[in-house]
């Protein structure tokens, strides 16, 4: 009897790592994705100011 709670006290403390080490990594995948997100934003931000500056150029050189 002393054997089987043992052995069972050591299958859950194997799960618990188990799981703990994969909420772990599917946090650091999730800190990733939004750090990547972030990137991409500012990227997309920056594009579009160059297209409105450009905008704006072409509309002053219109009306010169």
């Amino acid at each position: 009897m002393k054997k089987l709670l043992l052995n069972i006290a050591l299958v859950l403390a194997l799960v618990v790592s188990v799981s703990c080490r994969e909420t772990k990594e599917g946090a650091e995948n999730a800190s990733d994705a939004v750090e990547n997100a972030a990137e991409e934003a500012g990227e997309a931000i920056e594009d579009a100011a160059e297209e409105a500056e450009e905008a704006l150029e072409d509309l002053s050189l219109i009306h010169i």
